[in-house]
């Protein structure tokens, strides 16, 4: 038992910042993100004895992230949220540096992507290789590198259109 739990400690530790991302990308929510990112990991720690090493642990990791988040999205039928209630608000403090926003509207711009797009852009700025990527994904590593390059023009678009208001 210990051996299993020191295994999953290390892959929690290896994985974990790359599927809070990834959740958080599907929410726009920290503590939504947070919420996904335990159920990931207590279907990880559930499921480990079924893991047949054919893939890389962490696209197996993804692919159950991935469907809870889509899961999550569903049966709630939430959407990324776009603004920040006024009592949220009120309640932050004014620590943002610059590139703190920056990151937080480039966050707000992939809510605003379809989920498939969601995903896949998350996974490129969390530098997961082409290779699982399109795995995770279900598509060919060429049709992912073209759709990478369209969505990031779609990220482009949106992020100027925030910069212009």
């Amino acid at each position: 038992m210990a051996d299993r739990e020191d295994a999953f400690r290390k892959i929690y530790e290896a994985n974990s910042k790359k599927i809070y991302h990834l959740c958080y990308g599907y929410t726009g929510d920290d503590d939504a993100a947070n919420d996904l990112l335990q159920e990931t990991f207590l279907k990880v720690w559930q499921n480990l004895h079924k893991f047949r090493n054919q893939a890389l642990i962490s696209t197996w990791i993804y692919r159950i992230a991935v469907n809870t988040c889509l899961t999550y999205l569903r049966s709630e039928k939430r959407q990324a949220k776009d603004e920040l209630t006024p009592a949220i608000a009120e309640n932050k403090p004014e620590v943002f540096s610059e590139k703190n926003e920056q990151v937080a509207l480039l966050y707000k711009c992939i809510s605003k992507l379809e989920e498939s797009e969601r995903i896949i852009i998350t996974l490129v700025l969390d530098e997961v290789p082409y290779p699982e990527i399109a795995e995770v994904s279900g598509i060919s590593e060429g049709n992912l590198r073209v759709k990478i390059y369209r969505i990031k023009q779609k990220l482009t678009e949106l992020y100027n259109q925030h910069e212009r208001l």
